[in-house]
This record gives C-alpha cells, sequence and structure tokens, in this order.
C-alpha cells in the first residue's frame, strides 16, 4: 500500500500505511493512535512518541495534539496495547480502503479519520478495551480466542448464536471460553449477546416508526413483555418512553 496521510485539522493527521510520510504536517505534543490491521492479532496502541517504524503497510496512524485529545473527551491512560475491537477495525478498513479518488477520497477519509478517533475516545472512556499481552504465548492466545469470541458476538448478534457455536467457532471448550469471556469482560456470553441487541433495538427506537413489538422480535425476544422487561433493565425506561425521550 502506497504512504499517504490527511490532514484532519491544524490539530491531528492521519498516516495511512507504511513511511516515510514525506510532507506530513505532524502536531506538536502528540498522542498516536496507531492501528495495526494486518497483525494476526489486530492491536490499537497509545504512544506519545509517533514512530514511523511501527506504521506497517495496511495500519494507520491518527496523530492528535495531546491538548485536542483531552478536549475532545480523551484521557491520557499511558502508553499501552489493546485488542482492536470490531467497530474500529470497520472504520479503520473503510478509511484505508476509500475505492473513491482525488477530492471524494480525502473528504471521505477526513470524515472517518475523524471517526475513527471520536470512537477510539469513547471505548476508552467506557473501559472496553482489552489489554493485548503478548508476553505470555498461552495466555495470549487464549485471549486472542476470546476477543474471537466477542468480535463474533459484535458482527453476529442477529443469528442464533449459542454457547457451543460460539466455542467451537473460536476453539475453546465451554468451560474455559465461559470463565475466559468473564474474566475478560466482566459479562457472560449471554449478557453480551443481550446488550448487542439491546443497543440495535434502541437505535431502531430512535431511527424507525417500526412497532416496538417488532422491534422486539427482530432482535431476538419472543414476546412483547420479556422485550420490555430487559430492555427497562438495561435504559431505565420502556421502549415507547425511551422512544418518546429521543423524539
Amino acid at each position: 500500500m502506497t504512504a499517504n496521510w490527511v490532514e484532519v485539522s491544524p490539530e491531528a493527521t492521519t498516516m495511512l500505511g507504511a513511511g516515510p510520510f514525506a510532507g506530513a504536517p505532524l502536531p506538536p505534543q502528540p498522542i498516536a493512535l496507531i492501528f495495526d490491521l494486518a497483525a494476526e492479532t489486530p492491536t490499537l496502541s497509545f504512544r506519545t512518541v509517533f514512530d514511523e517504524e511501527e506504521c506497517h503497510d495496511g495500519g494507520i496512524a491518527c496523530i492528535v495534539q495531546r491538548s485536542a485529545f483531552e478536549r475532545i473527551g480523551g484521557v491520557w491512560a499511558g502508553e499501552r496495547s489493546v485488542h482492536l475491537p470490531s467497530m474500529l477495525r470497520t472504520i479503520a478498513t473503510a478509511l484505508r480502503d476509500c475505492p473513491l479518488t482525488g477530492e471524494a477520497q480525502q473528504v471521505y477519509r477526513l470524515g472517518k479519520s475523524i471517526e475513527l478517533i471520536c470512537e477510539s475516545i469513547r471505548l476508552q472512556n467506557a473501559a472496553a478495551f482489552v489489554a493485548f499481552t503478548p508476553d505470555c504465548a498461552l495466555l495470549a492466545e487464549d485471549v486472542r480466542r476470546v476477543v474471537a469470541a466477542k468480535r463474533m458476538i459484535e458482527e453476529r448478534w442477529s443469528e442464533k448464536l449459542t454457547l457451543d457455536k460460539i466455542a467451537r467457532a473460536c476453539g475453546l471448550n465451554r468451560a474455559k471460553l465461559t470463565r475466559g469471556f468473564r474474566d475478560t469482560f466482566n459479562c457472560s456470553i449471554a449478557e453480551a449477546l443481550a446488550e448487542q441487541r439491546l443497543q440495535q433495538a434502541s437505535l431502531m427506537l430512535r431511527t424507525t416508526d417500526k412497532p416496538v413489538s417488532s422491534i422486539g422480535y427482530e432482535n431476538g425476544y419472543l414476546n412483547n413483555a420479556s422485550f420490555a422487561r430487559a430492555f427497562s433493565r438495561r435504559f431505565g425506561l420502556s421502549p415507547s418512553g425511551f422512544r418518546q425521550t429521543a423524539a
């Protein structure tokens, strides 16, 4: 992939691919968000020094001035690497593989760069990242499989996913997956599936005029009462009340 860069603002620049990035404006006192998309286990690394050697073909680095990072809600939590969540991987891949050309490509990549930075900050503030620990081979492999299970839930939540199906797909037995998932994400497989479905239901309540019962059924709830109970526990409002408040 040919090296490229996008000036997001005077306080942020996105680098695409491997360096050198001749002529790219680098903001002072930077925080670098480095997305390694090509690795066997994709990661996001937070750095205070931008090193072009950490940028690889197929990867992305968002360089943001620290004051701007903090102004839009970011909290510096130290240099670290985390497993790349499915949502961020999707945004980063779309940014990298944009099929447009010329000015349209620049505008598209500008928008995706802003989305990628803001979503990274949001997930960090929500404590949604899982630390990447390559120092122990067995632990790292187990974590990789557990993260793959989480990714499967994020991407295929609308399917009839069972514990056995997820365990087989990720190469872990039921007991190890159940224990590892709770240790890593502080919730059960069932709770993670319910969260994905309820988040989708909340989006549909905000953005469509479908009946509440239809939204519940489309998101895996067989009757309106069970959907209303689960939704109220999660959001503190009934589905109808949530829709009215959102409107």
